[in-house]
């Protein structure tokens, strides 16, 4: 038998003419000189394709692969990152260094840990695994204080967490964000000390100390600086827009002095503010960076020129920004519409007729996305959705009606409407302080030993036996419940979510959930929604109705191949769908009332709209419900969203209006 060998693939030689696989903007990128570099890539203009190309454009130079970093936010992108490069320029991908922020800190701190304290065969810890630590030493250290005035582990977590990646004072992150808990602040600073110390005894670190130490040790160690500055010859970081003040500052101190350093990013598409990323990085890079040169990636290969006419008509309103223009590649197309509907029921039943439509005519479902702001606001469309039978998937999380505060709250009116339901019982009473499995058992069993409940609640005898804490707790629980029973509470769902928000369930909520603001407003948008039905039993058997379809789908094996997709506008940013349904399009929803308290907050919600826009390849809808609810349950009359009036104030040819109606 004759052996054939083939010749290895020749290491770091790049495919002849590999350029000229670029168009002229991003080519100028790649063929860039040295010192600082500042990419403005549009949405759907290739920006991940010429930082690859910029990077095998240095090594086909002689750059050695271990010269240069490229860093982005997640592994799947840096995995895609080096293969592609890996296909332009074969290279020892050993030798490359090419990940997550948190990745590369990690790799650097397992050489160099014991200059910090810590061994370097320290563990990461998970969330789930830093919550418990927190916990242990919030038990060592304040073994008497009361759990529902204390913030819980998570709590605590994402305080410093914010601290550490916005690069403020502990004290000004509470005070801004958490100020119910300022006036705990010496025990505050007293656990999180103790925290951070019970890391280093016990060799481990959680994930913001890969960047936190990384950044320790650049600053507090010149050698490990020297050393680190000397090996990246170039530096290429992806998502520019995204990064915090702390990731800032770990690439200047690795760029220094040299500063062939490459970032590229849409400061139209920062919106991830409340992670702590801040849109200063980008704007101020020239100034951080000077005599940076500054690129434009405005060819737009994915949305058709119509579409691409809306998102740049609404971006141009905000004042803090660098101008472009996005160009698209594509032909001509179908007009964006603009449906003008009465109320969030109608948006329902237009969005999920108009799927169906779209299904008939050729379009899958996985080519089709509906996106909106906020959580709740997707909840009439899910039910509708499931109602008529329509597979749908949630990129944003659990549906509305699974989560945890969600079913929290349906859970007491189930107590209402069957006063045995054992399961509703046990998860009311163990919201509260001192009630744990074990008591939560023992009060059902008493409650539920005559057949009537709520008889044995009036008559007070059940719980004597509880400890004091516990005591006090189902004592509140009892006052509460039976103050639902009355008769203008069973005919007001909207008074019943209220009433166990003020409970002490709101105050549960802020002291034990990182996005306390939104679960309250899920719970408060979830009593408007209930105003509909005629009471109670019948709004929860519609529910159980449709949860009961959604279980035994699961049950089959998952979610169907083919499925709508349903996601916030933050989740769906990255991907792109033929067709897009954007919810909510009126003042109070989309912008959030609550996102607008100050200029950036209100460009920043601007820059969610042309996330949103630029997610359409072909087909956009805008859907405006012209009515919603206050917190009084009145009617109210919803105006457009500033961001449609601005674009059809100037330019109402942009867009073909549809002003639904029913058939009669």
């Amino acid at each position: 038998m004759r052996q054939y060998f083939l010749d290895p693939t020749p290491q770091g030689v790049a495919r002849p003419g590999f350029l000229d696989d670029l168009n002229a903007e991003q080519r100028r990128v790649a063929e860039a000189g040295a010192g600082p570099l500042l990419v403005l890539a549009g949405a759907g203009t290739g920006k991940t394709r010429t930082l690859v190309y910029r990077a095998a454009h240095l090594l086909s130079q002689g750059v050695e692969p271990e010269r240069l970093l490229m860093l982005t936010f997640t592994n799947r992108a840096a995995k895609e990152m080096t293969e592609r490069l890996n296909q332009l320029v074969p290279i020892d991908a050993d030798r490359l260094w090419a990940g997550t922020f948190h990745r590369i800190g990690n790799r650097i701190l397992r050489r160099f840990a014991d200059r910090l304290g810590y061994g370097t065969n320290y563990g990461i810890v998970a969330r789930d695994e830093a919550e418990d630590l927190m916990g242990a030493v919030i038990v060592e250290m304040l073994p008497t204080v009361e759990g529902r005035r204390f913030p819980k582990p998570e709590v605590l977590l994402s305080m410093l967490s914010s601290a550490v990646n916005t690069d403020r004072p502990l004290k000004d992150v509470v005070h801004r964000d958490y100020v119910q808990f300022f006036p705990l602040m010496p025990k505050i600073d007293e656990v999180l000390t103790g925290y951070l110390q019970k890391k280093l005894e016990t060799n481990v670190m959680d994930y913001d100390d890969l960047l936190v130490n990384w950044r320790l040790l650049l600053t507090d160690f010149e050698d490990v600086r020297a050393q680190y500055q000397e090996q990246f010859e170039y530096i290429l970081v992806d998502e520019y827009q995204d990064t915090n003040r702390l990731q800032s500052a770990v690439i200047r101190l690795l760029a220094e002095p040299r500063c062939n350093l490459m970032v590229v990013g849409d400061d139209c598409q920062a919106i991830y503010s409340f992670r702590g990323a801040t849109v200063k990085n980008i704007l101020d890079f020239p100034q951080e960076y000077p005599g940076a040169q500054v690129h434009r990636l405005e060819t737009n290969y994915r949305s058709i020129p119509q579409v691409l006419d809306i998102a740049n008509a609404s971006i141009r309103h905000n004042r803090h920004q660098f101008d472009k223009t996005l160009k698209s590649t594509r032909d001509a197309g179908e007009r964006p519409a603009y449906a003008i509907l009465t109320d969030g029921d109608m948006q329902a039943r237009f969005v999920a007729q108009r799927v169906l439509e779209l299904r008939d005519e050729g379009v899958e479902l996985t080519s089709i996305a509906v996106l909106y702001r906020a959580h709740y606001q997707a909840m009439e469309l899910q039910l509708e959705l499931q109602r008529r039978g329509v597979p749908f998937t949630i990129r944003s999380g659990l549906r509305f009606f699974e989560q945890g505060h969600i079913r929290d709250l349906l859970a007491h009116l189930r107590i209402l409407v069957n006063p045995l339901d054992q399961l509703a019982w046990l998860r009311v009473l163990k919201l509260r302080d001192g009630i744990g499995n074990r008591h939560a058992s023992t009060l059902y069993a008493e409650l539920a030993r005559g057949g009537d409940p709520f008889g044995a609640l009036r008559s007070g005898t059940v719980g004597h036996s509880l400890p004091s804490r516990a005591r006090k707790s189902f004592d509140e629980v009892r006052e509460l419940l039976l103050d639902l029973t009355r008769p203008a509470m069973v005919s007001n769902p909207q008074a019943l979510f209220d009433a166990v928000l003020a409970s002490g369930y709101e105050m549960h909520l802020r002291a034990s959930a990182e996005n306390a603001e939104q679960r309250v407003e899920d719970i408060r948008q979830l009593g408007h929604f209930a105003a509909q039905f005629d009471d109670v039993p019948g709004f929860l058997q519609e529910l159980e109705l449709v949860e009961s379809v959604a279980a035994q789908d699961l049950k089959k094996g998952g979610q169907p191949d083919e499925c709508l997709v349903l996601s916030t506008v933050h989740q769906a940013k990255g991907l792109e769908w033929k067709a897009v349904f954007v919810l909510g399009l009126s003042e109070g929803m989309f912008p959030l009332a609550r996102a607008l308290r100050t200029i950036d907050e209100e460009e920043e919600e601007r820059r969610l709209f042309y996330v949103a826009v630029t997610r359409a390849k072909e087909l956009l809808y805008l859907c405006h419900p012209q009515w919603g609810r206050d917190r009084e349950r009145s009617r109210v009359l919803l105006r457009p969203s500033r961001f449609i009036h601005e674009v059809l104030s100037r330019r109402p040819d942009l867009v073909e209006k549809w002003q639904i109606g029913e058939r009669r």
